[in-house]
């Protein structure tokens, strides 16, 4: 016995073994008081030993039929046709034998079960002929008894199987939802290494210029240098910020986001003036611009332009060099998003700084996702371009989204 959750559960080998011990006490009891009052004046054989013996052969195996329901059938069915045969009045073990056939139908194919049924029926046709009924009446109680057994063992089938398909639906339904959620994990991940990226490869890019900078112009402009090394502690201060609040989520302390100061809010357009000024430290001449009637955007597409448009930015600080010239343009239409940004002019890099190539596939995927498009290259008249489009919700008539 075990107890679950509100309720018992109970072996079945005992509910069986206790339905076959009542069967049989309560067959034995028919049997002895039948006899002394109903059947010792029709001429049947006393009810003694050896019939109590065979009505306990035919009810007890109900103990058996969850475990083995044909040797339980076999057993109980057989000791029937004997009770039966040995003269005994047969109306007292009718009913084990049909329940260990409703066990043998549930559990067995109907080719299979089809067998139990006509040995059943047949006990029970001779067990009605013996005690003196009409061969239409005992062919009748035969095909109706067993027949009733049938169309409800055989609903219980359907019951059993469509239940177990129910099971096996339920844990492919939890195995798709483990899936789900470990992709959805791992896409959270890619997000973060690419926002990582994004945050490392322009911190680092800009650190590395500023500092090559101020070792370049260490005893020609002590000012200058001086400015690089400033510019060189503010960079680092925002890298560390940016990562801080992007690893944030990383986290599982108990820590709240007002105590650790870790949750911050993702970086938009509204920080391009910062974005701007760091990398104006690093020698490039950047003018930037707005045309049109600039709104608030989804948090999604003003994290996207702000990435996109801070990775045109460090390439050009890559790879432009100082006094390059950058123009920075972000066009607001009613219903898309356009930003331009050209990079010209300028020396060689002051460092050599490594590049995976993989940030204008960052630039395309992101702008992907949200449906836009965005085309990078050098410019037919000097210089390199990165150009992107968002689409947008289109503004209603009273300026709303």
């Amino acid at each position: 016995m075990q107890v679950g959750r509100g309720r018992i559960r109970v072996d079945p080998l005992v509910i069986d073994s206790a339905l076959g011990c009542v069967m049989a006490v309560v067959t034995v009891v028919y049997g002895l008081q039948g006899y002394t009052a109903l059947y010792q004046g029709e001429g049947w054989p006393p009810f003694g030993l050896f019939a109590i013996v065979l009505s306990l052969a035919a009810n007890l195996p109900l103990a058996l039929r969850g475990r083995a329901p044909w040797v339980a059938f076999g057993i109980s069915c057989g000791a029937l046709v004997v009770y039966t045969a040995a003269g005994f009045q047969p109306s007292t073990n009718l009913w084990a034998p049909l329940l260990a056939c409703y066990t043998v139908i549930v559990r067995s194919p109907a080719h299979r079960a089809a067998w139990a049924a006509a040995a059943t029926a047949v006990a029970w046709l001779a067990a009605g002929l013996r005690a003196h009924l009409s061969v239409e009446l005992s062919v009748a109680q035969a095909v109706l008894g067993v027949g009733v057994v049938w169309v409800w063992a055989a609903g219980s089938r359907r019951l059993t199987r469509r239940n177990i398909q129910l099971a096996e639906l339920t844990l492919q339904l939890q195995r798709e939802q483990e899936l789900r959620a470990q992709h959805a994990i791992a896409r959270e991940r890619l997000r973060i290494a690419r926002e990582l990226h994004d945050v490392v490869a322009h911190h680092l890019s800009a650190l590395a210029v500023q500092a090559g900078l101020a070792e370049y112009v260490f005893a020609s402009d002590p000012a200058a240098a001086r400015q690089a090394v400033v510019s060189v502690g503010s960079s680092s201060r925002q890298a560390l910020e940016e990562m801080r609040g992007l690893l944030g989520v990383l986290r599982t302390g108990t820590e709240s986001p007002e105590e650790d100061g870790l949750y911050r809010s993702a970086p938009g357009l509204a920080a391009l003036d910062d974005l701007v000024r760091r990398t104006r430290a690093s020698g490039l001449e950047v003018t930037w611009a707005v045309s049109g009637h600039r709104r608030p955007l989804p948090s999604g597409v003003d994290l996207c332009a702000y990435r996109i448009v801070q990775e045109a930015l460090t390439n050009a600080v890559k790879h432009a060099g100082r006094g390059a010239r950058v123009s920075l343009t972000l066009g607001f239409a009613s219903d898309r998003l356009t930003c331009d940004v050209i990079s010209q002019g300028g020396t060689a890099p002051v460092a050599e700084l490594p590049s995976s190539g993989l940030g204008l596939l960052g630039m395309r995927e992101r702008v992907r996702l949200y449906g836009g498009s965005l085309r990078a290259g050098p410019r037919a008249e000097g210089g390199f371009e990165v150009v992107f489009t968002i689409p947008l919700a289109p503004l209603d008539a009273a300026g709303g989204a």
